[in-house]
């Protein structure tokens, strides 16, 4: 019998149900769908499997090659201001350890990896004369990884903001700064970089670092100045793109946004609709706007008096077209219809909702496929990468100098099903990368937190696979959820 895809089902069954007088339930599936078969839990071909990590979470190496010092270099010192009082000085080292890294990679065949460049390396005051010995350890890197058949995704700002900058993100200048940082950047590492992201996370390094508090620099402004960092951030992404476009033009251009993930209650009409709607909207200052070129009416008019300050030309490069869209997904946000102008309400969690160890890690697998179906029906992109996804976990060294780490295992198998099912259903999924390849050190949370898929041994800096890991590696080799 002649196979046939889902969509095809999908007409054959409403045709039919229609002469039967009957009506379909409402949850039937109704986006597009590719051409594999039923119950298949392969990934495409060509399908990038990756790993992930960030220049300050691993690099250590702080006072060599000339870096200047970063925001998070002067919070970390701060006392009070994370964990234990740990800092990024060491780290894991990867700094003089980048190839016995890159090793790490290919033993477990991935065949990309996500990097940052530490802003503070190439231009240690932000601005002004970049540093040879910056950019040439950068070569270094990448050069290793072209040997060992890897393909660097190099993400341009991973919040390691430099601390000569006046103002930081509140001052405009920080975007124009970055702009030239990134066009640099590009311009020199086009021969060895065809993937650029401009920035990680919008609500990490604005609301979290200049409302909340919580992360660097640490600060606790008003909303009007809050909003006016976000502008500031956005327009940064959006100057960056026309930068690398300029300098490397073969380039393929994106970002990695933590969006808020919007998951229906019960896939039904209703709620699959309001957590559409709720995507647009919760996501306003960042991932919408800059996908619209446009700041969204309910946006603009819930903020008021405010709303940020919007000069001519900010919003033509804000909207800057993008090759693709990279998604870091953790954890859902559930949504249900309500009848409501709005649209939708948004679920609390109950308490006995299951956590990873950090706890604003919920356990939702579906959250993946809903945050790439959404973005798709919504924005339409190009091209989908999940650029972080993964977890933290009580990791416990065996006598046998094993971690069995069966629950980070559990977490990984179930949200690369959901992935699955997106790339099976037609949406344009290009790749994943897990984060992250090591443990390191978690921003706020020290190394108190361990997200890597090998333990790092952090008096000896000894790297030693987990179970995730070999997981990990036989999923790769068969391109598939195993």
């Amino acid at each position: 019998m002649k196979e046939i895809t889902r969509r095809q089902f999908g007409k054959v069954a409403a045709a039919s149900a229609a002469l039967a007088g009957i009506s379909l339930p409402e949850f039937l599936p109704h986006s597009s769908f590719a051409q594999q078969p039923a119950g298949s839990r392969q990934f495409p071909p060509g399908f990038v499997w990756g790993c992930a990590t960030a220049a300050y979470q691993i690099e250590g190496g702080v006072h060599e090659g000339g870096r200047g010092a970063s925001v998070w270099d002067v919070f970390s010192h701060t006392p009070g201001k994370t964990y234990n009082g740990d800092t990024g000085d060491v780290a894991d080292d990867s700094y003089h350890l980048y190839k016995e890294d890159v090793r790490l990679l290919k033993n477990l065949g991935v065949r990309a990896y996500r990097m940052s460049i530490a802003w503070p390396r190439i231009f240690p005051q932000g601005t002004g004369q970049p540093s040879s010995a910056g950019l040439d350890y950068y070569k270094r890197v990448l050069d290793e990884l072209q040997q060992n058949g890897i393909t660097p995704y190099v993400t341009l700002f991973h919040w390691d903001l430099p601390a000569a900058l006046p103002g930081g993100w509140q001052s405009r200048s920080t975007a124009l700064a970055f702009a030239d940082y990134a066009g640099y950047v590009a311009r020199q590492l086009s021969d060895r970089v065809r993937h650029f992201m401009t920035t990680n996370e919008f609500a990490c390094f604005t609301d979290l670092s200049y409302q909340v508090g919580q992360f660097a620099p640490g600060l606790k402004l008003p909303a009007a100045e809050v909003n006016q960092v976000r502008h500031h951030g956005i327009l940064a992404h959006g100057l960056a793109v026309q930068a690398i476009r300029a300098n490397a033009p073969a380039a393929e251009v994106g970002l990695a946004e933590n969006a808020r993930v919007c998951v229906p209650v019960i896939e039904d009409r209703a709620n699959v609709e309001a957590a559409r709607r709720a995507t647009r909207e919760e996501n306003a200052p960042f991932l919408t706007t800059l996908l619209e070129g446009a700041y969204p009416e309910t946006y603009l008019q819930r903020e008021g008096a405010n709303a940020p300050h919007v000069e001519p030309g900010d919003m033509k490069a804000i909207g800057s077209p993008l090759d693709f869209v990279g998604l870091n997904v953790y954890t859902p946000t559930y949504v249900r219809a309500d009848g409501s102008q709005r649209g939708y309400a948004i679920e609390p969690y109950p308490a006995s909702y299951p956590k990873m160890a950090s706890p604003w890690l919920y356990i939702g697998p579906e959250c993946i496929y809903w945050a790439v179906r959404n973005v798709c029906e919504i924005w339409n992109p190009r091209a989908v990468y999940i650029t972080e996804n993964g977890c933290s976990s009580t990791d416990v060294v065996t006598r046998a100098g094993r971690i069995e780490d069966t629950d980070r295992v559990m977490y990984l198998r179930n949200h690369l099903a959901n992935l699955q099912r997106a790339a099976a259903e037609g949406f344009p999924v290009k790749g994943y990368f897990l984060w992250s390849l090591m443990d390191n050190f978690e921003w706020a949370d020290g190394y108190s937190k361990r997200f890597g898929i090998h333990y790092v041994d952090y008096k000896t800096l000894k790297r030693t696979p987990k179970l995730s890991a070999e997981w990990y590696r036989e999923a790769i080799a068969r391109n598939a959820v195993v």
